[in-house]
């Protein structure tokens, strides 16, 4: 099942965000999905917000989510925003181009 993610970063900008996806991709950027090194990842969407920065995802599924996370989570932690947790809901429905 298909799951949305929403990550909410206090008091960030577009620096952390343009960091982690640094080192999740090895400097290469992410402009397509074949950029990250795991699968199951079906949108994802970054921008600020007040008091913040927020990325929203869709994954095919939350054990796609955690095998991602094993990848991310350290870089958030080295970063300092370990403490940063996901609001995680179940798709009703999921539409792309």
């Amino acid at each position: 099942m298909a799951i949305i993610v929403t990550f909410d970063f206090p008091d960030a900008g577009h620096e952390l965000y343009d960091a982690v996806i640094a080192r999740v991709t090895d400097g290469q950027g992410f402009t397509r999905f074949a950029d990250l090194p795991n699968t199951g990842l079906i949108s994802h969407a970054a921008g600020p917000v007040d008091g913040g920065f927020r990325v929203t995802e869709v994954w095919e599924s939350v054990e796609a989510l955690e095998t991602h996370a094993k990848a991310f989570g350290p870089i958030l932690a080295d970063l300092g925003h370990a403490d940063v947790q996901p609001t995680i809901i179940p798709a009703h429905n999921v539409v792309v181009r």
